[in-house]
């Protein structure tokens, strides 16, 4: 059973009654629909990996994992919200509070290192932030397997090798394009 409470500011608090009681869950960021998490985590449900995967299509879904949907997971599955809360932490594709469109990723192993991976990622990190702003977002990686040709880094799902931030705004820029022309 559900009940969605309106409180005076505009706070929506979720109230879950699953079979280990009754959790109190509040989210500022976005209004999380309890059958929303449910019909998307469902289909995986009895599937080999499955908790992964249903995270993962959470995540596509809904730009995040909000800590309200741990419980109902949770519920799916018949694990702990510990647990749910575990997996979700652990893996860095999954985030608490909703991401910027689109991810840098710069490698920060040895190899690109050595070949001005962290020059590539000072200057990254003045054109976009620490963290990222706005529509892009700059976070770690370590190890794209483009050693090769690094520095190395990826926007979005696509490897760039020899990356420079010259490279990444154009593939940025191209990525925009098509966002717009759709």
């Amino acid at each position: 059973m559900l009940k969605v409470l309106l409180l005076p500011n505009s706070v929506k608090c979720v109230q879950i009654f699953a079979r280990s009681g009754v959790f109190t869950l509040q989210s500022k960021a976005m209004d999380v629909s309890a059958s929303r998490v449910r019909d998307l985590a469902t289909p995986f449900v009895g599937r080999t990996g499955g908790l992964i995967s249903a995270l993962r299509e959470i995540q596509l879904n809904l730009a995040h994992i909000p800590v309200a949907a741990d419980a109902i997971v949770a519920d799916l599955f018949n694990l702990s919200r510990a647990e749910v809360a575990g997996v979700v932490s652990f893996y860095a594709d999954f985030s608490r509070q909703a991401k910027p469109a689109t991810i840098v990723r710069i490698c920060q192993a040895e190899a690109c290192q050595a070949a001005g991976g962290r020059e590539l990622q000072r200057q990254a990190q003045i054109k976009w932030g620490k963290g990222g702003s706005g529509s892009v977002g700059l976070e770690p990686v370590y190890c794209l397997g483009l050693c090769s040709v690094a520095p190395a880094a990826m926007v979005g799902e696509r490897l760039i090798g020899r990356a420079s931030v010259a490279t990444i705004e154009a593939i940025l820029a191209k990525s925009e394009e098509g966002a717009r022309s759709d």
